[in-house]
């Protein structure tokens, strides 16, 4: 084959369709292994799906029905996701504050970013800020029933210096009823020897909600696994997770909750939480958190859509669900050469 190929750079012109047809006779002759086995059976449409869209998007899809998306243009101060569809078929999240378009315009619906890293600002989106700059997508999956998507991000200061390398993995898990489990896997390793994450109440997660289930534009009401309600009690508290709902509709409340994982450094996280409509879980409240390559930063979030404003229990069991599922590897093994 090697010699046919190395022949077909000294043809003439009038040879051309003789050494073609020798090529194609060697094709077909069952040299391509994949045609020496029967074909695969056929394999079942998944319901959830995670489909490249153009312009650096993916859309989640579940029975063909958009859920969320994902944008990751590079030319992004960092990727986010939006909508973030609640099972009345309508987003439970925005971008931007309702009274503050402009001053928060770094609100990106649901967001990873954090204030300070190694004196950079990843979560401002102006002012000769750090960027978290999408590389390339590793892999997209599709299942019966979730769907997800990985990716590496490069946190780069504004002199264009990589601090951050981080491995991403954002799943779809359908639930009963329309609802859904937004998970958000990450592994931040330094490009240098450390990484310090300074002492701030911004970051890593940010989740902008809906205005009308936002406390002072909305209906909305904010409680914790404490059994704690409202900002005050709320605001700068730990805890297993935090709860935002309110009406979506004119006849229907449905609402997030964000989900801190056990396995988290910080666990239970702190959350800064506002009546103005987002939520976040704050990694670094009270004390810096420096990373190193052999101890790198691996966190696990979860966002739970749900229908309706679920007792303090149902959410609970929900946490714990989420709390007992394993972290999955977000590095593939480096095989011996």
């Amino acid at each position: 084959m090697k010699e046919m190929l190395l022949r077909c750079g000294k043809l003439r012109f009038h040879q051309a369709p003789i050494m073609f047809a020798l090529l194609l006779t060697y094709r077909m002759t069952g040299q391509d292994s994949r045609l020496k086995s029967p074909p695969p059976p056929p394999q079942p449409v998944p319901r959830m799906q995670v489909i490249p869209m153009p312009d650096y998007q993916a859309s989640f899809q579940r029975d063909g029905l958009e859920v969320a998306r994902y944008y990751f243009n590079p030319s992004l101060n960092r990727p986010f996701l939006f909508p973030v569809i609640g099972p009345s078929g309508r987003s439970l999240t925005r971008i931007g504050h309702p009274q503050d378009p402009d001053g928060h315009s770094h609100h990106n619906s649901v967001w990873i970013a954090h204030n300070d890293v190694n004196g950079v600002n990843f979560w401002a989106d102006r002012g000769g800020t750090g960027r978290i700059i999408h590389q390339k997508i590793e892999q997209y999956v599709d299942g019966p029933d979730a769907a997800s998507i990985a990716s590496i991000n490069a946190w780069t200061s504004n002199a264009g210096a990589v601090l951050l390398t981080e491995h991403r993995r954002i799943t779809l898990h359908s639930l009963p009823d329309g609802e859904l489990m937004l998970l958000i896997d990450l592994l931040l390793e330094p490009k240098g020897e450390t990484v310090t994450f300074g002492k701030t109440p911004f970051g890593l997660i940010g989740t902008r909600m809906a205005k009308t289930i936002g406390v002072y534009d909305g209906g909305g009401a904010i409680r914790n696994s404490e059994g704690s309600v409202d900002e005050p009690q709320v605001f700068w508290k730990q805890a297993r997770w935090v709860d935002y709902s309110g009406p979506i509709t004119p006849t229907a409340s449905e609402g997030i909750t964000l989900f801190d994982h056990p396995a988290n450094p910080n666990h239970p996280s702190y959350f800064h939480v506002r009546r103005d409509g987002w939520m976040g879980g704050s990694l670094t409240l009270n004390e810096a958190k420096s990373i190193t390559r052999s101890e790198p930063l691996r966190v696990r979030y979860g966002l739970y859509v749900h229908r309706g404003i679920p007792g303090l229990p149902a959410i609970e069991a929900k946490w714990k669900e989420f709390a007992g599922a394993g972290l999955p590897a977000l590095v593939k093994p480096r095989t011996a050469n």
